[in-house]
């Protein structure tokens, strides 16, 4: 069977709140979580709002791919918080790659590759 591998990176979002903003998401600076894959890791005992949460969430697919370098997906890393009178943002940074194989995540098979 050929390999029908594929890679991912992993990546934490933290928060990162200026000193003269007000911070009205419920977030501290260096609140964060890491997304491994598909699921979501938080520190024990730290929370996350759901709303922030929203306006992250299409963005992190597109982050843990491969981009090309002038793409602004792989340059831009801040997400401003969706309340328009919080100075919070939200930093990705991509940490390491993680390798899937296809058959593992779905069920629908690859496509006949030609020889």
């Amino acid at each position: 069977m050929a390999d029908d591998g594929f890679e991912l990176h992993d990546l934490r979002v933290e928060v990162v709140a200026p000193a003269e903003g007000r911070v009205l998401c419920g977030a501290s600076p260096g609140d964060h979580f890491e997304l491994r894959g598909e699921m979501l890791h938080l520190p024990p005992g730290q929370g996350f709002s759901i709303y922030s949460l929203a306006a992250l969430l299409p963005l992190l697919p597109a982050k843990q791919r491969q981009t090309h370098p002038n793409d602004w997906m792989t340059t831009d890393a801040e997400v401003a918080c969706p309340d328009p009178n919080c100075a919070t943002r939200f930093r990705i940074t991509r940490l390491g790659l993680r390798r899937f194989s296809h058959a593992q995540v779905t069920a629908v098979k690859l496509p006949a590759r030609e020889a």
